[in-house]
């Protein structure tokens, strides 16, 4: 069956979904590791961590239209391990990334050369938890080399990978990522394979990659079906993630899903391990994530500034009342 078939099973839009109280997972903790916070608010990272993520990593990606200079891809890695770190600690979120030229716009052969050149300089900084995310899209011959080169990046430096798979032709397009990174003396254990669905998740599993599941509005993985996936395979090497971004989609996707899994039987344990512990045992490969850097809760002092910014703005205290529809 052809993975669209899989992926389009999602809710229809315009449908009425189904509810359910997140309130069935209170006291969890939660580590999102695929959330694009550049495109996201500070509202989104409250309510993050109001719902229990303590931790979170952004990979690199494609910011929805073709970046056209080696600065701009220069100033966005800047900005994953510096602004948004900072941002995050903001709301008392530990922020990680993973760098990476992403598979659509290495297809820009004459640039994608010039930031492979740059890469070396930010795979080695503080909170890089892994090269990613890269890949597969078309699953052209200029997407096969430079996610090659990025794989020795990645062998050398002893980091983890974060694989994107493609939307189209998944399973062959799955295939054909575990193939090359086995080639290349890549550790399955090492390598994280997302957006997976029921077409890829055993070949997966099998081979001993990591499978990453996407919780993303129609498309990619649903609730519901992450919740017969979590009852078929089990925990073992299963994680979930929101790849919240500038599409319709959901940064709680992670506690939402773990939520789903507790009303529909799935255990405690398991759930911490698919919404949580899973993702840090994975990127903690790296050695640069250490759980105990956010087991405990820290006071969280917004008033402080990076580079002299800060996130309050004209005198504005920290926090809002989010209960509030009256801003005086």
């Amino acid at each position: 069956m052809c993975c669209s078939n899989f992926e389009n099973r999602e809710q229809i839009p315009g449908e009425k979904p189904e509810s359910f109280d997140i309130t069935a997972v209170k006291g969890m903790r939660f580590f999102d590791p695929h959330v694009h916070m550049t495109s996201r608010t500070t509202d989104d990272y409250q309510a993050m961590a109001d719902a229990g993520v303590v931790g979170l990593i952004e990979p690199a990606f494609w910011l929805g239209q073709p970046r056209t200079g080696i600065d701009s891809f220069r100033d966005y890695y800047s900005s994953l391990v510096g602004w948004e770190r900072f941002r995050s600690s903001q709301f008392g979120i530990k922020h990680y990334c993973t760098i990476g030229l992403n598979s659509r716009e290495a297809n820009n052969e004459s640039l994608a050369e010039q930031v492979m050149e740059i890469l070396p300089l930010f795979a080695y900084k503080e909170g890089v938890v892994g090269i990613g995310e890269i890949g597969f899209d078309d699953q052209t011959a200029a997407e096969e080399k430079y996610y090659r080169l990025q794989l020795e990046l990645a062998r050398e430096a002893g980091l983890p990978v974060q694989v994107h798979t493609p939307h189209r032709d998944k399973k062959n397009g799955t295939r054909r990522s575990m193939d090359i990174a086995i080639e290349h003396g890549i550790d399955p254990y090492k390598v994280i394979i997302d957006h997976n669905n029921e077409e890829t998740v055993k070949e997966v599993l099998d081979r001993g990659f990591w499978a990453a599941f996407t919780i993303y509005p129609f498309t990619k993985m649903g609730n519901e079906r992450m919740v017969e996936i979590a009852r078929q395979y089990g925990p073992e090497r299963i994680m979930v993630n929101s790849a919240a971004d500038w599409g319709i989609s959901d940064p709680l996707a992670v506690p939402k899903t773990a939520a789903l899994m507790k009303i529909r039987g799935i255990s405690d344990k398991d759930i911490q391990l698919i919404t949580y512990g899973n993702a840090i045992t994975a990127f903690a490969q790296s050695g640069q994530l250490d759980e105990t850097d956010f087991a405990t809760v820290r006071n969280v002092d917004q008033s402080v500034k990076f580079e002299g910014n800060s996130i309050l703005r004209g005198g504005q205290q920290p926090r809002i009342d989010k209960s509030s529809i009256i801003i005086s």
